[in-house]
C-alpha cells in the first residue's frame, strides 16, 4: 500500500470517526466488564510478512493474561482476551481496532508491531477514546493520550549502539533498512550521531517490507568495505538478507553487523547459523539473569515448548498486560483517563529488570543492551547502559 493510499484511508477513517465522535474526553467502555470479566483486545499480525515477528508476541501476551487470571484477575475481574489478526495490512489493523473498541468494547488493546500499523490505528484510538499498549521498539516522534509505549523509542537504542560501535568496531557505516518510517527515522538519528562521532557514511539503501532480493545492495556493501553494517531491515525480509549475506561471504566472523530489529525470536526464523557472530541492540535478551526473567522464560517454554525462545518484543508485550493491570488497580478503575493518569511513574519488576513509565510522556525508562548472537541463537551480552530516559522528540 502506498503512502498516498494509506493517507487516504486514514483520512476516510478519521472522517467516519468524527461523524460519531462523543464530546466526553474519554469513553468508559461499558461493555468491557460483565459477569466477573473484563475484555482486553489483542491486535497483531497472525498472517502475512510481519507474522514471523508478531505471532509470538500474542503468545507472550496470552501468557500474561493466564498468569493474571490464575492469580485472581484484575480487581477480581478475569481478563477475557479478544484476539484479532491485523494480517500485516495497515487498513486491516484500523478496521480491527475499530471493531475491538466499538463492537467488543474492550477496556484496552495490546497491539501492533510496525509503526505503519500503529499510525493506521492511532486516529481510531484517538477518535473513539480507546487505549493501546504498543510493545515494539519504534522511531519516537509521537505521544498520544491514547497510547502507552512499552518498548524503546529510537534514541534509547540507536544512539547507544552507534556510540559503542564507533568505539569498538570502527567509524565507517553502511546502513540498510526497510522502507517505512521506523527504519528511515532510526537511520536519520544514526547519521546525526555518526556526524557527532566524526564517522563516515559508506552507503545506505531501503527496500519495501517483504523484499527478498538483496544481491545488488550486498554487492555495493562489498565494494564499500564499511567497518560496520547497521541493519534496520524488518520482518521476514531478514531471512533472505542474512542468507544472502552469508552466501556472499559476509558473516559475523569477518564483518561487524549490528541489527536493531532482530532478536532471538527473529533468529529462530532466520536460522541461528546465519546470524551467529552478528550483533543486536535491544532492551531485553532471554539470557538475562534475574528472577523475573527466569520465571518468564520457564513459564513461556512450559506453555509453548522447550524449543521456543523469548525476545525483546515478547517481553514488552508480556510487560504491557501487567502494566495495564497495575495501572487499573492503582486507579481502581478501567476508565481510560484514570488508567493513563495512574501510569505516571508506574514501576514494574519485569523480565528486563525494573522499568517505569515516564511521569508524562507515556514512554518507559529503558536499558540499551548490545550482545552477540551465539550459534544456538541466544545472545551473549557485551554492553549494558544505565536506565535511559525516553526522549521521543530529540533535537538532531
Amino acid at each position: 500500500m502506498s503512502n498516498t493510499d494509506r493517507r487516504g484511508f486514514i483520512k476516510a477513517t478519521a472522517a467516519t470517526a468524527a461523524a460519531s465522535a462523543i464530546a466526553a474526553p474519554y469513553i468508559w467502555p461499558k461493555g468491557a466488564q460483565a459477569a466477573g470479566t473484563v475484555k482486553m483486545g489483542i491486535l497483531h499480525s497472525l498472517t502475512g510478512t510481519i507474522a514471523i515477528a508478531e505471532k509470538s508476541v500474542v503468545d507472550a501476551e496470552m501468557l500474561a493474561v493466564e498468569e493474571i487470571n490464575a492469580a485472581g484477575g484484575v480487581m477480581g475481574q478475569k481478563i477475557e482476551a479478544v484476539v484479532e489478526d491485523g494480517a500485516s495490512d495497515w487498513p486491516t489493523f484500523a478496521e480491527k481496532a475499530r471493531k475491538l473498541i466499538e463492537k467488543d468494547k474492550v477496556a484496552a488493546v495490546m497491539g501492533c508491531y510496525t509503526s505503519a500499523s500503529r499510525k493506521a490505528v492511532l486516529p481510531v484510538f484517538e477518535k473513539l477514546k480507546g487505549l493501546l499498549y504498543y510493545p515494539t521498539y519504534y522511531e519516537g516522534l509521537e505521544r498520544s493520550e491514547n497510547i502507552m509505549y512499552t518498548a524503546q523509542e529510537a534514541t534509547q537504542s540507536v544512539i547507544a549502539a552507534m556510540d559503542w560501535l564507533a568505539k569498538n568496531k570502527g567509524k565507517s557505516f553502511y546502513m540498510i533498512g526497510s522502507d517505512y518510517i521506523w527504519p528511515r527515522t532510526t537511520i536519520k538519528i544514526a547519521k546525526a550521531t555518526l556526524g557527532r562521532l566524526g564517522g563516515k557514511l559508506a552507503g545506505e539503501g531501503y527496500y519495501p517490507l517483504g523484499h527478498i532480493e538483496f544481491s545488488s545492495e550486498i554487492n555495493k556493501i562489498k565494494a564499500a568495505k564499511p567497518d560496520v553494517i547497521l541493519n534496520c531491515v524488518v520482518g521476514g525480509s531478514n531471512v533472505a538478507f542474512f542468507k544472502q549475506l552469508n552466501a556472499a561471504g559476509i558473516t559475523g566472523k569477518n564483518q561487524a553487523i549490528l541489527s536493531l530489529a532482530v532478536s532471538e525470536e527473529e533468529v529462530s526464523g532466520i536460522g541461528a547459523e546465519n546470524a551467529a557472530g552478528t550483533l543486536t541492540c535491544m532492551s531485553y535478551f532471554q539470557s538475562l539473569k534475574n528472577p523475573a526473567n527466569e520465571k518468564f522464560v520457564k513459564a513461556f517454554k512450559a506453555k509453548y515448548g522447550a524449543n521456543r525462545v523469548t525476545g525483546d518484543t515478547l517481553n514488552c508485550g508480556y510487560n504491557s498486560v501487567y502494566l495495564w493491570k497495575l495501572a487499573a488497580e492503582k486507579a481502581k478503575s478501567f476508565e481510560v483517563a484514570k488508567v493513563v493518569a495512574a501510569s505516571s511513574d508506574l514501576q514494574f519488576d519485569s523480565p528486563e529488570g525494573k522499568i517505569k513509565f515516564h511521569k508524562d510522556n507515556h514512554h518507559l525508562w529503558k536499558h540499551a543492551r548490545i550482545g552477540t548472537f551465539r550459534p544456538d541463537g541466544q545472545v551473549d551480552m557485551v554492553y549494558e547502559s544505565a536506565l535511559i530516559e525516553p526522549n521521543p522528540f530529540p533535537k538532531l
